[in-house]
């Protein structure tokens, strides 16, 4: 029995989802943030968490950018 790999590390995003998604605020490109995780949104000064390499695309949970 062989299974599909899903070795992605826990601290990295499929980079052709990073290539689809954009902030559901202002329809902009995503900046992806490897250190802390997120996912940011310049234009709405917003970032986005990377939740086990799954984005939360909710702004009632993105963290504001100062």
């Amino acid at each position: 029995m062989s299974t599909a790999p899903t070795d992605r590390s826990a601290g990295s995003i499929d980079p052709k989802l990073l290539e689809i998604l954009v902030c559901p605020l202002t329809k902009s490109t995503l900046e992806y943030d490897s250190d802390k995780q997120e996912l940011i949104s310049r234009a709405a000064k917003l970032a986005y968490p990377i939740r086990d390499g799954i984005p939360i695309m909710l702004p009632e949970e993105a963290r504001r950018l100062d």
